[in-house]
């Protein structure tokens, strides 16, 4: 037995050096030429990041506000939490694209902020698209912004083109989903009063009423 635990504390005393040795990472200088976005672009995106974070957060409220059992609005609230899913998927996007630029060499505990959800609750489901439109415009806008300024004041064209091709043309076309969505619920309410909500609600999940 004493033998067995002799071999053993010998084995482990071997492989010390060995274990010790990997663990230890020399630290390596990578040449800084390719990093070439200015820092004000990368500000903007961290903005821009945060944007995205704030809208997200703002939709996962809306889809918990619209399941609430007072409220059953069960198509309202998938719409809203599918935005959700959509608006985080773009902060994941944009930090990739931070990534591959070589702009997160740094923490990255300043890069993602919560913010409280402005609205918590909605007098209709017509003011919550309403809502939502507005929320999808600002956004828009930020987008707009960082193009505006890395393309006129730093010729950082491929960023440029990463948002106006990656990005625009989806919020574009979500603002004009959401803003169809909101004149049809509108027209519907003025005909049928809430029955009109209802029906529509059905419709978001693809149900004939």
């Amino acid at each position: 037995m004493r033998a067995v635990f002799f071999a053993v504390l010998g084995l482990v005393a071997a492989l010390a050096p060995a274990t010790a040795t990997q663990c230890y990472v020399s630290p390596v200088t990578i040449r800084d030429e390719w990093l070439t976005m200015e820092q004000t672009c990368y500000n903007m995106m961290r903005k821009q990041i945060q944007e995205e974070v704030a809208a997200s957060i703002q939709y996962l409220a809306m889809g918990a506000y619209f399941s609430i059992d007072t409220v059953n609005r069960p198509g309202f609230a998938k719409l809203f939490f599918d935005a959700a899913t959509e608006e985080r998927e773009h902060a994941t996007k944009l930090i990739d694209y931070l990534l591959m630029r070589g702009k997160l060499t740094g923490s990255v505990t300043d890069l993602i902020t919560y913010r409280a959800p402005a609205n918590t609750s909605w007098e209709s489901g017509a003011s919550a698209l309403e809502h939502a439109l507005k929320l999808e415009s600002d956004v828009t806008n930020s987008i707009r912004e960082v193009i505006k300024t890395c393309e006129s004041s730093f010729n950082d064209y491929h960023l440029v083109d990463y948002l106006s091709g990656e990005f625009l043309d989806e919020q574009y076309k979500g603002q004009r989903d959401l803003a169809g969505k909101a004149s049809t619920l509108k027209k519907m309410m003025d005909k049928h009063a809430a029955l009109g909500e209802f029906i529509f609600d059905k419709k978001l999940l693809g149900l004939n009423v």
